[in-house]
């Protein structure tokens, strides 16, 4: 039993988010799609421990996930009141989507309708195109688990109360949709960034998601120079893994020959083509501040007054708090602890955001306050991962 829980574990793992979007292609439901699916999965676990794991065990899924969406559909139809949102394609094709490359990356747009609250939007694409819970995405929003489950299951209850068709823009309609897409991407990314052994296991391929997405990105939207600049500043940092396959390691301590610099090079001329739109953008700018740390690869050394002018540009163009304490961590180097710890003092709502306590020890540690061990207790109790927690653990100690 262990084992067909386990690998049925591994099957919504690495195809859920594909199964979602072939059935929401077709019902242009996401509630109903995500019920089917999930009671999909719960019939896998009564019937394969007697039957054994077909031999294609997601088109089985995808089989019992349209059978159970018919059913429902079959149950509440009626001809005045059923809704648009229930409309199940009776072919056995997936609804016709020539433009989009991949059905996840047609969900991801589905997931901008204008019905829903833009702050709404990236998470909600995190939580059904790359099926990550609540708990995983809340720390990126500084919200708490319970708080963000609320926002998102309203948000799926207000398409349901509109009778709002589950629906996938014409790709000619895509532009003021593309920055929530974009967004959702680089936060999979950045999760996928945290992988190291001992890490969250369903965080293994997040990366990857993320580099294929962007890239399928780039072939939609060929005239934006976001996603070109998305997918360098992806290569930047898929570069640096092998440098910490073994634990946690800080960029700056990192050893540079270990990084990839076939990956350096291709990010290198996805930045370069994204600049030649001269359009500059938040993930233009981004990819910069990281085409700087991999520079160190080559001269040895960081550039930071570059740091400095690139991260005051971002903070003016796309504030936020990531991009702030980012831009305290520069000051740090540039102009030493206590500037930085004023720049720190300045920033709103950073009670657990936990990058934002361990560059406060940092800070606090180079000036010889005494309260260091209180503010690195704070970012390790905010830490998630692993190889994060052991290695504040021993800068703990």
């Amino acid at each position: 039993m262990t084992s067909v829980a386990t690998q049925t574990e591994q099957v919504a793992r690495t195809s859920y988010a594909r199964l979602l979007g072939l059935l929401a292609a077709r019902t242009r439901d996401l509630a109903s799609a995500e019920d089917a699916l999930a009671d999909a999965f719960r019939a896998a676990l009564e019937t394969w421990p007697r039957t054994g794991i077909p031999d294609r065990p997601e088109a089985w899924l995808m089989t019992v996930a349209k059978r159970n969406h018919g059913a429902t559909r079959a149950r509440t139809r009626t001809a005045r009141d059923a809704l648009p949102t229930l409309f199940l394609l009776h072919s056995d094709q997936a609804a016709p989507m020539p433009a989009f490359p991949d059905h996840r990356l047609a969900l991801l747009f589905a997931c901008t309708h204008p019905a829903i609250d833009a702050a709404t939007q990236t998470p909600l694409m995190l939580q059904v195109v790359l099926g990550l819970s609540a708990e995983r995405i809340a720390p990126a929003f500084l919200m708490t688990a319970a708080a963000l489950g609320q926002r998102l299951s309203r948000a799926k209850a207000r398409l349901k109360a509109l009778n709002v068709a589950f629906d996938i823009p014409d790709p000619a309609d895509i532009t003021p949709r593309l920055p929530a897409v974009l967004e959702a991407i680089h936060a999979a990314a950045a999760l996928g960034w945290e992988t190291v052994p001992g890490s969250d296991p369903a965080r293994t391929d997040l990366s990857s998601e993320a580099l294929y997405l962007a890239e399928a990105l780039i072939g939609l939207a060929a005239e934006d120079p976001e996603p070109k600049a998305l997918l360098a500043l992806i290569l930047y940092s898929a570069a640096r893994v092998p440098a910490r396959k073994v634990t946690y390691i800080p960029l700056s301590e990192q050893d540079t020959t270990l990084w990839d610099k076939s990956l350096i090079a291709r990010a290198d001329q996805a930045l370069t083509d994204a600049a030649r739109a001269n359009r500059l953008g938040r993930f233009q700018l981004m990819a910069a501040i990281q085409s700087v740390h991999a520079e160190r690869a080559r001269t040895g050394r960081t550039n930071w007054a570059a740091l400095e002018t690139l991260h005051a540009a971002l903070n003016r163009l796309h504030p936020t708090v990531g991009g702030s304490v980012a831009a305290a961590a520069v000051t740090l180097e540039c102009h030493g602890p206590t500037a930085c710890l004023r720049a720190l003092d300045s920033l709103p709502d950073t009670a657990t955001y936990q990058p934002y306590w361990a560059l406060r020890a940092e800070a606090m540690r180079r000036a010889g306050n005494p309260d260091t061990p209180a503010a690195l207790s704070r970012a390790l109790g905010l830490a998630e991962d692993p190889a994060l927690r052991a290695w504040l653990a021993a800068r703990l100690g």
